[in-house]
């Protein structure tokens, strides 16, 4: 019985994305902006679980201690700026190409990304939940770009999982899932030194093998992915950084973080990732309401049995060898972890939206 109730609540769940899918890109743009921004201000009046990460996340940000009238202000923009993202999410496929790039101003390193890319290099691009990371995608292959990679979740159901995968392969994005028999860091190599673009939201971890970061002075788990691929391959490091401003889309493509010339390997990943956490709190500190971090980050908010128990597996890994150090880094955990490359899309993200999703990662820890 269990299981029917399951496979329709599945039916359900799906059926339901697929119709605001359908209504999103049919009503007029306001009526569609309207109805999200007051789903953002009703999840932020309701103080779920969401919105109170959310609201320690930004705790950090302002600090040392900001006023609870400063804290809710700043927590209320950041679920208004969230709500903008997902109704763009769901509006992109109808947004013409000229919208797309007359809308969006990159204030620095277009032409040295396109450049690294015409030259045969692959690059590999962090970056943190932040503006419109679809959009961004879909901007940078109408610049030129051809495609890009990168690794989202496995929604359940199975359907709108497929629906979500659809979606951002017609926008030309290749999509591997999180899980499943597809070795992802592999796959990401190849397509690097075929000089090829990967894309990979990166400032937290998913896995409990990330990487420990200095960021806005605590100690953070940020993933080491994008730094174990471009240690591995040769490919350029260029974190991203974005943000709204009015109806604008905004974008920073950072220059390159080269590979240390000393050090073991996973040394080297772990001095790249932090200067990439280095970047993100910048451009974190410098839009903080664009920051949709409604997962817990920061080591002291982490469940610390479970974060033992992970980074011991990390550490057994560590012995076995390179492959097992890129892993170490949260390159490629397969098997139950939530996503090994994170993705922006969450299973629970428009649940916490509404104001309705359990305390934790965004509906699960690591």
């Amino acid at each position: 019985m269990s299981n029917v109730l399951s496979a329709l609540r599945g039916r359900l769940t799906s059926a339901s994305y697929a119709l605001a899918w359908w209504l999103v890109c049919r009503v007029p743009e306001s009526w569609g902006r309207w109805v999200f921004a007051k789903a953002g201000e009703i999840a932020w009046r309701r103080q779920g679980p969401g919105v109170q990460v959310l609201e320690a996340n930004l705790r950090r940000v302002i600090g040392p201690e900001p006023s609870g009238k400063e804290l809710r202000a700043l927590s209320r923009a950041a679920m208004d700026s969230y709500a903008r993202y997902w109704f763009e999410v769901f509006r992109l496929p109808v947004m013409s190409t000229e919208r797309i790039v007359g809308d969006m101003r990159c204030v620095d390193g277009e032409e040295r990304l396109l450049g690294t890319l015409a030259s045969g290099r692959g690059a590999v691009l962090p970056l943190p939940h932040m503006g419109n990371w679809d959009h961004a995608g879909a901007w940078i292959i109408a610049r030129g770009a051809p495609g890009f990679t990168t690794v989202a979740e496995r929604l359940k159901p199975e359907s709108l999982a497929r629906r979500f995968f659809a979606f951002r392969e017609g926008l030309g994005f290749e999509v591997l899932p999180a899980t499943g028999g597809v070795q992802r860091f592999g796959v990401l190599a190849q397509r690097l030194r075929a000089g090829g673009l990967v894309c990979l939201p990166a400032d937290r971890d998913v896995t409990g093998s990330g990487i420990e970061v200095d960021f806005f002075g605590e100690k953070a788990r940020m993933m080491g992915g994008a730094a174990a691929l471009a240690v591995q391959t040769g490919a350029a490091l260029m974190p991203v950084t974005l943000w709204y401003d009015g109806p604008l889309w905004y974008a920073h493509i950072h220059e390159e973080i080269p590979v240390p010339q000393d050090g073991t390997r996973r040394e080297k990943i772990a001095t790249m990732t932090q200067e990439v956490a280095r970047i993100f709190e910048a451009g974190i500190a410098a839009h903080p309401q664009d920051w949709h971090m409604l997962q817990r980050v920061f080591t002291a908010d982490l469940d610390l049995a479970r974060l033992a128990a992970a980074e011991a597996r990390a550490q057994a890994a560590d012995t076995g060898g390179e492959r097992s150090a890129a892993e170490a880094a949260g390159a490629d955990a397969g098997g139950p972890d939530r996503a090994a490359l994170n993705g922006q899309v969450d299973a629970a993200a428009l649940d916490d939206l509404a104001g309705g999703a359990p305390a934790g990662e965004g509906g699960g820890q690591p």
